[in-house]
């Protein structure tokens, strides 16, 4: 990706995707950060649809991988009885809270996790939104058979589970929520590696209240080589987009 080229686009045979590992770094700067490259590609959308073929613009597309401290984000769509302790609390436990413009409910992000932040133009991949969280799920699915962890979707929900056949067992590994305007993506996954799970014991996890969170760390008894999964996380992503 940094520099490797990827085709499909309608200005060009090939196409680039930069990719950025921002590290450890405070959710609202990577935020904003993100708002920056998404408001760029929406606003050279909008203006291309008044320019001539020659005069436009070609939008830029972009993966960026971070780590955050820990915070709780809650989607446009979620609820806030899903936070299940107060901002009293959330100050002592030194955990930030932030309500967000992506879709979905309440989730997680913390040292130990891969976040995962895809700004993309789906228009030059020639893919619609289901498509998109399709192929981000089979990112991660694939990533984790390096593991010989069997990673599955679940029906009605999006993000990547494991033992989906058993109620009782079923546990989430990856959760997926994201924003999309003109066809430009923001917001992405949130993959646990050896995540901190006593964060989801304050939360309703994504909403739910009868499933579980998991991690690899927790599935394959020991902590993992977070740049390792990240190399094969940009194999697979490459390989699908």
């Amino acid at each position: 990706m940094n520099n490797e080229q990827i085709t499909n686009s309608k200005f060009q045979e090939i196409k680039m995707i930069t990719f950025k590992d921002l590290g450890l770094i405070d959710y609202k700067k990577a935020w904003g950060y993100q708002e920056i490259l998404f408001n760029k590609n929406v606003d050279i959308k909008k203006n291309n649809i008044i320019l001539p073929l020659s005069l436009q613009k070609e939008t830029k597309n972009y993966l960026l991988f971070c780590e955050h401290p820990p915070v709780f984000t809650l989607g446009k769509s979620g609820s806030e009885n899903n936070l299940l302790i107060n901002k009293k609390t959330l100050e002592k436990e030194n955990i930030s809270y932030h309500k967000i413009n992506r879709g979905g409910d309440i989730t997680f992000h913390g040292p130990g996790q891969i976040v995962g932040y895809p700004i993309l133009d789906l228009e030059y991949f020639s893919i619609g939104i289901k498509q998109y969280i399709y192929k981000l799920e089979e990112v991660i699915i694939l990533t984790l058979g390096e593991y010989n962890i069997n990673a599955e979707r679940l029906k009605g929900t999006t993000g990547v589970w494991l033992d989906t056949s058993h109620n009782k067992k079923v546990r989430k590994i990856c959760s997926i929520g994201v924003r999309i305007s003109r066809w430009i993506t923001m917001h992405g996954f949130a993959f646990n590696i050896n995540t901190n799970l006593k964060y989801y014991d304050l939360i309703n996890p994504c909403g739910f209240t009868d499933k579980a969170v998991t991690s690899m760390e927790k599935e394959l008894g020991e902590k993992q080589n977070i740049q390792e999964v990240k190399n094969k996380l940009r194999k697979y992503f490459e390989k699908l987009f």
